[in-house]
């Protein structure tokens, strides 16, 4: 394997504390992409893997969870903390109406009922993890109040808050978090800001990670790990030289054996013709990076805020077309590096990031 010829990279701090080798995190991915696989992959090389909680019932994360510990003494769990994006009825059904052809397409119905609303299992998957703690408990989506943040850490976790600019981060802090995991706009997948309705005084593109993270750092004492469109080392050498204390790759995982990833997915982040990413709320109501593809061309203009209710209106037709093998209705989640995601095995993916 070529290296840089620099001395390999070793953790510090929080991660050097729970015994982690490398500063090198393997990011929750919900929807099915984070497995046992690909925690145990990440433990192999001496990082940090976490699990998504994210649309698991709360028995099916107990179940990863009980996998995971057989093969890894240190991971984490993500969860998403209910921060409902509402959408009127009016809207709702206007966009369900232009989704409805392509929909009949692929031989679906979509949901004909009011906009769905719920917590994914919010209340229970805390108590589990109270009950059954894990070495590290992430929050995405939302600052957890103080009483739950106390309430985990009590139970023997370290917490971590996603945050996107630095007011999040003052909240997270206020909270009681003990980490705060800087995302810049190249993440794949959802972005976790707490505030998706409300635009940014300063487009998130514009600020390049190492920025974002002297900046959070700055507005808090507390650790920053880092994660957005890092794919290569120097990328990892620049957030770690910048004051991350680790960085989290999700995208340049996708493609690896240990990944749920679907197939459609992983021959779209191979496919030369595609040739960008955009930030869309056309598949879940929430602002989140894809690769470009005809729905997001179709759609994204127009498409409403309203999360989780949009994410279960295209649920039908984003698993039909999974299924059938059409990336062109796909949510192609990828962050800006996705160029540089291989099948090679998960660790080896991870050894050469920080090697």
């Amino acid at each position: 394997m070529a290296t840089t010829g620099r001395p390999r990279l070793s953790a510090t701090g929080v991660l050097a504390g729970l015994g982690v080798g490398v500063p090198l995190l393997a990011a929750p991915m919900a929807g099915g992409a984070s497995t046992p696989d690909l925690v145990a992959a990440a433990a192999a090389a001496g990082g940090l893997g976490f699990l998504a909680a994210g649309y698991l019932s709360t028995a099916a994360l107990a179940a990863q969870i009980g996998e995971t510990r057989s093969r890894a003494d240190r991971f984490g769990v993500n969860l998403f903390v209910p921060n409902p994006v509402p959408v009127s009825r009016e809207v709702y059904d206007r966009y369900a109406a232009t989704l409805r052809p392509v929909a009949a397409a692929h031989g679906v119905e979509l949901p004909t009922g009011p906009p769905r609303e719920d917590e994914d299992e919010w209340v229970e998957k805390v108590a589990l993890l109270c009950a059954d703690p894990v070495p590290v408990v992430s929050f995405t989506f939302g600052v957890p109040e103080a009483a739950v943040v106390r309430a985990v850490r009590a139970a023997g976790s370290i917490t971590a808050q996603t945050v996107t600019t630095t007011d999040e981060a003052r909240a997270a802090a206020a909270a009681g978090v003990d980490v705060l995991i800087a995302q810049a706009a190249g993440a794949g997948g959802h972005s976790a800001t707490t505030t998706p309705t409300i635009p940014p005084t300063v487009p998130p593109a514009d600020v390049p990670l190492p920025h974002l993270i002297r900046r959070i750092a700055a507005a808090s004492r507390l650790p920053v790990w880092a994660t957005g469109g890092l794919s290569r080392p120097e990328h990892v050498r620049a957030a770690l030289d910048a004051g991350a204390e680790a960085v989290a790759v999700g995208t340049v995982l996708l493609r690896s054996p240990e990944s749920g990833a679907s197939a459609v997915h992983r021959a779209a982040l191979a496919d030369p013709d595609r040739t960008a990413t955009v930030l869309t709320t056309a598949f879940s109501g929430r602002p989140a990076r894809a690769l470009r593809n005809e729905f997001t061309d179709r759609f994204t203009e127009g498409a409403p805020l309203g999360y989780p209710a949009i994410h279960h209106l295209t649920g039908p037709l984003r698993r039909a077309a999974t299924a059938a093998g059409d990336p062109e209705a796909v949510h192609l989640w990828a962050g800006l590096g996705w160029r540089d995601a291989t099948d090679r095995p998960a660790a080896e993916i991870l050894q050469r990031l920080v090697s």
